[in-house]
């Protein structure tokens, strides 16, 4: 991983104690920890700065955890079985809303130019409420088309830290979004179609939008053309009836990729239940998600991710990621640790590696931290955002932009 320069990282902390999230950098040996170049700036503020990200704002920094869980286990799941899904919902493309307004420009559109390279934006803020939601949303200056799916984890029954519908409603709404899911791998309480839309309804999802498992027809296969490890992802069949994805990710822990967030929820979520198989074995079974590489693993998650881009086109997908409840484990989990640090934001961003990246490097940042921490790198999650970068699906570069200012 690059070595990269916190720029800015006071900057960050000052502003979220303000506003009631305190981050600090609580480690000198953040800098050479983390492997994420970050630019910090707040909305209409630049501050100039050299290195290696060329960088106005930023956040990030790291910790170290207090748990210890296999590699092997599944997902998020009491018994280690967990499950594949973190899953959120991606969005549509650059545009106004068909009001005849021009193409926004690059600022708006969330990516900032330094020379020939284009820097991912991530917008953020502290405020994690409808309004906050919808305020990081708008940043992004690109409104889903056509028929948009949401993608988003559901939750295991018994789990109580997914996202909340009353959070989402109103922005799930004003996209006339269908809330979309793919059915488990590893059992529990959404193995089955039927099983699955009672949890739905149960979470309270269907209450604000149409759910659709896609995979209540099974799977269709779409190449992986940036792929080591696979050569083609198996996704829910429903995935075809849908022009953009708006992607609502939960950040936080997880039992075999050490965290969930972007990334993960359009690889494992999209995946239909053998489609989970598949990556979980990079490649090797489509019946079971046990005995596969962990390293293999991590990449294969980056390699689907990259399929379901290019499948639905990427400026047709938007990212949002609330980090709220972050528990070391998953929302496949049914009985997740509590959370042991506090609430940081919401962020969002047309890159889903720079997202996730924004987050890792929050968690990083925390005082409280190191539980988070240590599920991470116990996993070598990170790998997941090397591979995806490596292979060209986003950059764990970014800027990250307040829009509490």
């Amino acid at each position: 991983m690059r070595k990269c320069g916190y720029l800015g990282i006071s900057m960050l902390a000052a502003a979220t104690l303000l506003s009631g999230c305190a981050l600090s950098n609580t480690r000198a040996e953040t800098e050479a920890q983390t492997g994420s170049p970050v630019i910090l700036s707040t909305q209409g503020v630049e501050e100039n700065t050299v290195g290696p990200g060329a960088v106005n704002q930023s956040a990030g920094a790291r910790g170290a955890e207090n748990q210890d869980t296999g590699a092997g286990t599944e997902e998020g799941q009491d018994a280690g079985a967990g499950g594949a899904e973190g899953q959120d919902a991606g969005t549509a493309e650059g545009q106004n809303t068909g009001s005849g307004e021009d193409a926004p420009s690059p600022e708006q559109s969330g990516t900032v130019t330094a020379g020939n390279q284009e820097t991912p934006r991530v917008y953020m803020t502290t405020d994690i409420s409808p309004a906050g939601l919808k305020k990081v949303y708008e940043a992004l200056g690109r409104v889903p088309q056509g028929r948009v799916a949401v993608k988003l984890s559901t939750g295991e029954a018994g789990n109580t830290h997914y996202l909340s519908p009353d959070l989402i409603r109103d922005l799930v709404q004003s996209v006339n979004g269908t809330i979309v899911e793919c059915n488990t791998a590893y059992g529990g309480s959404r193995a089955s179609t039927a099983m699955h839309r009672q949890v739905a309804e149960d979470h309270g999802f269907t209450a604000i939008a149409q759910v659709d498992i896609m995979d209540e027809d099974g799977s269709m296969s779409i190449p992986v053309t940036r792929g080591t490890n696979l050569k083609e992802d198996f996704v829910g069949a429903n995935l075809k009836n849908y022009d953009s994805m708006m992607v609502l990710s939960h950040f936080k822990g997880h039992a075999m990729g050490g965290f969930g967030g972007a990334i993960k929820n359009i690889s494992i979520g999209v995946g239909s239940s053998e489609g989970k198989c598949w990556i979980h074995t990079a490649g090797a079974s489509k019946t079971s998600f046990m005995g596969g590489d962990q390293d293999r693993f991590l990449e294969s998650m980056a390699e689907a991710a990259g399929a379901v881009m290019d499948y639905m086109g990427p400026e047709n997908m938007v990212y949002i990621s609330v980090m709220n409840h972050l528990s070391v484990d998953c929302d496949c989990d049914g009985n997740p640790a509590a959370p042991d640090m506090h609430d940081i934001g919401i962020l969002a961003s047309l890159d889903p590696v720079a997202l996730d990246q924004a987050c890792v490097d929050l968690v990083y940042a925390a005082p409280d931290g190191a539980s988070l921490i240590q599920r991470m790198e116990s996993r070598n999650g990170i790998h997941t955002l090397d591979h995806a970068e490596d292979i060209g699906i986003g950059s764990q570069t970014y800027e990250l932009v307040s829009v509490d200012q």
